[in-house]
């Protein structure tokens, strides 16, 4: 039996985290039975990070180890059939959504002060209403650290945005006229895009970024596409 552990639904999303939802779409594409069993708390996972799958005991932790082990019980299931061009530009492109506008997204609800208190609502609702706000300040503390060490977050504001609409052009460009990631077809690196695409797209209430980018109409028709295609949702329903 494959489990596959996830953060619970918040914000207008069956799952916030995009890594999540690329593993849910892996899943559902090869035609592998699994349960989702959901965590409040990600501290108490192998990595102290969700995803992670638990085959029969056997733990599989981080969404591109999971691809790996994916493809290989699947014999090539989800990158057999790719070209070296294909695998070129899906890598690609999926190191720029994972490393540079997922942190911008996770940033554009941890570090907001207008846009926290959702943050605490939805993501710490299991600590004790005394402990509740010093256990998110000292988690947003921390957030603010590590972006700052990642980098975009010795930026300003302004500039991130510079940032964020030319990774949103490029993305745009790639999967304009019905196009996927890496090339006319759907491939195993649709799944990171679309469920990154999605956590902007339909996360409620809207955050700067997911404001922003509506500016680019050709994001939601590909990441609904993808959606649609393998029958995953990152929105509720």
């Amino acid at each position: 039996m494959i489990k596959l552990y996830t953060f619970p639904a918040a914000f207008g999303l069956r799952n916030v985290s995009p890594f999540c939802v690329k593993v849910e779409m892996a899943l559902k594409h090869l035609g592998l039975e699994f349960e989702i069993e959901e965590m409040t708390d990600p501290r108490k996972a192998p990595k102290g990070k969700l995803p992670y799958l638990d085959v029969d005991g056997k733990i599989i932790a981080d969404s591109e180890l999971i691809f790996e082990y994916l493809d290989e019980i699947s014999q090539g299931g989800l990158y057999a059939d790719l070209s070296p061009l294909e695998r070129a530009q899906g890598t690609a492109f999926v190191r720029m959504a994972d490393d540079h506008i997922y942190w911008m997204m996770v940033a554009s609800r941890w570090l907001d002060d207008a846009w926290f208190p959702n943050i605490v609502s939805g993501f710490f609702g299991f600590v004790p209403r005394l402990f509740r706000g010093f256990a998110a300040g000292g988690a947003q503390k921390q957030m603010r650290k590590t972006y700052d060490l990642q980098g975009l977050g010795r930026h300003t504001p302004e500039e991130q945005a510079g940032f964020a609409r030319r990774d949103f052009r490029a993305i745009s460009d790639a999967v304009a006229s019905g196009k996927y990631i890496a090339g006319t077809r759907l491939t195993a690196f649709d799944f990171a895009m679309a469920g990154l695409l999605s956590g902007l797209i339909d996360n409620k209430p809207a955050t700067w970024i997911s404001t922003l980018s509506t500016e680019y109409p050709e994001l939601a028709l590909y990441a609904n596409r993808v959606q649609e295609e393998i029958g995953v949702y990152a929105r509720q329903n």
